[in-house]
């Protein structure tokens, strides 16, 4: 990050145009300046032509044209990823010119393991599969997919991974080559960033030779990105698979409603959702800015963090993991929700999908509930716990 080539007074107001679905983006950035909110998708060169901060999420694209001839100091993407963001070409830009630039990396991740947790004990109980003793590849072993592998342990599962970088990093044997993991999970989950260059292209990486080596009845989940998945191969080769979790999609947000229909769970990109990994993003490019500006962070959102969502009752529970997680996150909520797309007319599922991203409900992590068990449930309390939630004290 490039420091200030001068100092900003405090009293100095700077002008910040954000995307109105950044949470809490006015009262964490309001000690900076003045804010102009608008939609993503309608920030253009001429809203942010006297700005000095950009504040954007994953639907708006940042590019040279977007940020040319205009007194930007800093720009802060509230995401994980930056595929949004032109690169090379506009992050060079930024930074020769002085710009500062900051995103929020792992903001999500527990979101989406948690996600990923709901997914996998629905689809156990649609496809009366076994838990314990299973084995689930996880691709892509990073702040996600690190966390995937915590849970998955948890509940029992041994853990298949791969990570090409982080073999060559490490050369750590317990990172497999693809086919291996493939051919003997029997749920495979995706947690790999967009690449469509260099030694490790993820582009298409679930294409036709992907899914024939693919256990026979495997369940695939991708909650990566839409476009690490062919999806004219995953509809061919679809019987092959037991089941099929998708939360991201090629051409977001006019999504294809066929492939909606045949996977078990969809949902429109939200497995990082929380409301906790919205706040941490908020507040990870907030300090950012306030680091590059020099100023001291007033807002503080650690009341936000630390709400309770009450006490889960599992006591009578034949099931008490998976009603606990249930409860805390009903996941075929947003799958009931994304499905309606299906009936929509063509020119109408983009406006759709963008919808139920904005006006997602508030949902809460597993460590905001409390689980109260019964003395017989010493087995489910432990994996409860490693899950994030809390014991109630028996």
């Amino acid at each position: 990050m490039q420091h200030l080539r001068f100092q900003i007074s405090y009293f100095q107001n700077m002008k910040i145009v954000a995307d109105r679905h950044i949470p809490q983006v006015t009262e964490a950035f309001s000690d900076l300046g003045d804010i102009t909110l608008f939609e993503g998708r309608d920030i253009k060169r001429g809203n942010i032509a006297d700005a000095d901060i950009l504040l954007v999420r994953s639907v708006t694209p940042v590019t040279p044209e977007l940020v040319a001839a205009t007194k930007l100091k800093f720009i802060a993407s509230a995401t994980t990823g930056i595929e949004h963001i032109n690169l090379p070409d506009t992050l060079s830009g930024i930074t020769e010119n002085g710009i500062g630039f900051a995103y929020a990396p792992g903001s999500n991740a527990n979101s989406v393991a948690q996600y990923v947790v709901a997914a996998i004990l629905h689809m156990v109980r649609k496809k009366k599969l076994s838990l314990a003793g299973s084995r689930i590849g996880i691709i892509g072993v990073g702040n996600i997919g690190s966390l995937v592998r915590q849970y998955a342990e948890a509940m029992g599962m041994k853990c298949l991974l791969n990570d090409p970088p982080k073999k060559r990093l490490t050369a750590n044997t317990l990172f497999r080559p693809l086919e291996e993991v493939l051919r003997n999970s029997d749920i495979v989950t995706l947690h790999v960033p967009l690449e469509k260059q260099g030694s490790d292209p993820t582009f298409h990486l679930v294409n036709a030779a992907f899914l024939k080596q693919l256990k026979q009845g495997a369940v695939l989940i991708n909650t990566s990105r839409g476009k690490v998945v062919h999806e004219a191969a995953l509809k061919q080769h679809r019987s092959g698979l037991c089941g099929l979790v998708l939360d991201v999609w090629d051409h977001e947000p006019s999504i294809d409603p066929e492939m909606c229909a045949i996977a078990d769970i969809a949902t429109p990109h939200i497995a990082g959702y929380s409301y906790d990994g919205k706040i941490i993003g908020t507040l990870m490019i907030h300090r950012a800015a306030c680091s590059f500006f020099k100023q001291v962070p007033a807002w503080d959102p650690a009341a936000l963090l630390s709400e309770s969502a009450g006490v889960i009752d599992v006591t009578h529970s034949a099931d008490p993991v998976f009603d606990a997680v249930e409860h805390a996150y009903p996941i075929m909520r947003d799958d009931a929700s994304l499905r309606k797309i299906i009936s929509a007319k063509a020119e109408e599922r983009g406006a759709f999908f963008d919808a139920l991203r904005a006006n997602y409900p508030k949902r809460l992590e597993f460590s905001h509930y409390q689980v109260r068990c019964n003395r017989q449930q010493n087995d489910a309390a432990a994996i409860l716990r490693k899950l994030g939630f809390k014991l109630e004290s028996i």
